[in-house]
């Protein structure tokens, strides 16, 4: 017989959803886990901490969404230059977007969707 118990504590902890949404910075440092950590982070700690489930599901959605403009930029390309564009704003989205979703975790706001297609909604 299993028991489970349904009174988990939900806590409220910025800190965590900021360092989620920073952790994508680690495609820079590394070249792999923007997207594993932040998946870890949220999948652990959705239930227990205050806004982790609307974070989390931001920050797959800009990664995952960060890959398919890459995917089909580079092919892009060779269609008179278009894919250039593409891959400029996939740069710049890719940037800017977990520092202004950061500040906001911080002081408590909802995230920003911007240019994120919503996969996991």
């Amino acid at each position: 017989m299993e028991i489970i118990n349904q009174n988990v504590a939900v806590r409220e902890d910025n800190q965590l959803l900021v360092i989620t949404h920073l952790s994508q910075y680690l495609d820079y440092v590394t070249g792999f886990g923007g997207l594993i950590v932040p998946l870890i982070l949220w999948l652990s700690n959705r239930d227990r901490v205050v806004g982790m489930n609307a974070h989390g599901k931001s920050v797959i959605n800009l990664q995952l969404s960060l890959i398919l403009y890459i995917i089909i930029g580079i092919p892009s390309i060779l269609l008179l230059g278009l894919g250039i564009f593409i891959l400029i704003f996939a740069g710049l989205l890719g940037f800017i977007m977990p520092i202004v979703n950061a500040v906001r975790a911080s002081r408590g706001e909802a995230p920003s969707n911007f240019g994120a297609i919503p996969f996991i909604s």
